[in-house]
């Protein structure tokens, strides 16, 4: 499986992957693909390799259900992290072990998204998930996600309302101003994640090795 954007910089070495997660419609691959640009570094959107490799993924939730789709997925967010750069995943992919587990010494990015931002984002899609619930269905999963994102995040952005420049910027100088977690230590065990307001604004405060976080009001989980 490739990514789409530039190679991966030789700096890059230096640095851990970035992996992007957050509900659908939160705009994980279109911001990441961004982010991987502005860093110079591959991208990777796991759910394109997955339906390069096995066909469309609402086939496979009906012919093979959503265990072995989850099980395909851990797979290719694990070849995906091992290359490096950036990772956008399917907004269901945390709620695998494996798929945690290869995600561990990652810098890991959570987007959010208001209910009412997403309404229009997620109207008429063909995710196997919303195909008989609309928003109703997307809060509801959601809801159940939510604190397995909030665990797993290093640093949280909202994306409701808010031009895409503006987040990508955001998450770039993040990452150019972290430092990457211990790969010994499994993803989402640290404390609280960094998170930004609606505006961008927030004050540093570094309260885990490794990684500098930040408090905001702002934000859906």
């Amino acid at each position: 499986m490739t990514g789409t954007g530039p190679a991966q910089a030789a700096t890059a070495g230096s640095t851990a992957p970035v992996v992007v997660i957050g509900p659908m419609g939160a705009g994980k691959s279109s911001v990441g693909k961004r982010v991987a640009k502005a860093l110079g570094v591959s991208f990777t959107d796991t759910d394109r390799a997955i339906v390069r490799e096995h066909g469309p993924i609402p086939g496979i939730f009906a012919d093979r259900g959503e265990a072995a789709f989850r099980e395909l997925e851990a797979e290719a967010v694990r070849d995906a992290v091992t290359r490096g750069g950036v990772v956008a995943v399917g907004g269901g992919a945390v709620t695998h072990a494996a798929t945690r587990e290869a995600m561990a010494g990652a810098r890991i990015v959570l987007l959010t998204v208001s209910p009412e931002a997403v309404a229009d984002r997620i109207a008429g899609s063909d995710r196997p998930l919303l195909a008989d619930g609309g928003i109703d269905a997307w809060q509801t999963i959601l809801d159940a996600r939510a604190a397995t994102y909030a665990e797993l995040a290093h640093a949280t952005f909202d994306t409701s309302r808010r031009p895409m420049s503006h987040v990508v910027d955001e998450v770039v100088a993040w990452v150019r101003g972290s430092t990457p977690p211990d790969p010994r230590t499994s993803a989402g065990t640290s404390t609280p994640a960094d998170t930004r307001t609606s505006t961008g604004t927030s004050t540093p405060t570094d309260t885990s090795p490794g990684a500098g976080r930040r408090t905001t009001t702002g934000g859906t989980p």
